[in-house]
């Protein structure tokens, strides 16, 4: 309906004289033409955040350092893309980012030798 409002507007009517011919409010036909002259479409913009991460950048650099260390932990992936980076993230985004990779395990804690049974 917003190309005929439009349509509407470049034909001579007023926002008011096309937003009563269409049944419309007059502030959606007034922001259907103020988009048509801005962008050329009265289609609106994708919504939703782009895909990917701001750590894609930094693949061969996170991957490469994982190789290096594998029993490095999601923290100090952090520290290490703040210190050599200048990279500010938190440690899920590393997560979702390994995830994407298949790379996530977890990690165990030491655990004291058993006196009673073998370990």
């Amino acid at each position: 309906m917003g190309k005929r409002v439009v349509d509407a507007l470049e034909g001579g009517l007023s926002t008011r004289e096309a937003a009563a011919r269409f049944s419309i409010g007059i502030a959606t036909a007034g922001s259907w033409g103020r988009l048509k002259r801005s962008t050329g479409d009265v289609r609106p913009a994708k919504q939703g955040k782009p895909k990917g991460s701001v750590l894609d950048a930094h693949a061969a650099f996170i991957l490469g350092t994982l190789r290096e260390q594998p029993d490095l932990t999601l923290d100090e992936m952090v520290e290490r893309l703040a210190a050599e980076c200048d990279v500010r993230v938190v440690r899920t985004a590393v997560w979702k980012f390994l995830d994407r990779h298949d790379m996530t395990h977890k990690k165990r804690l030491r655990m004291p030798v058993s006196k009673n049974a073998l370990t």
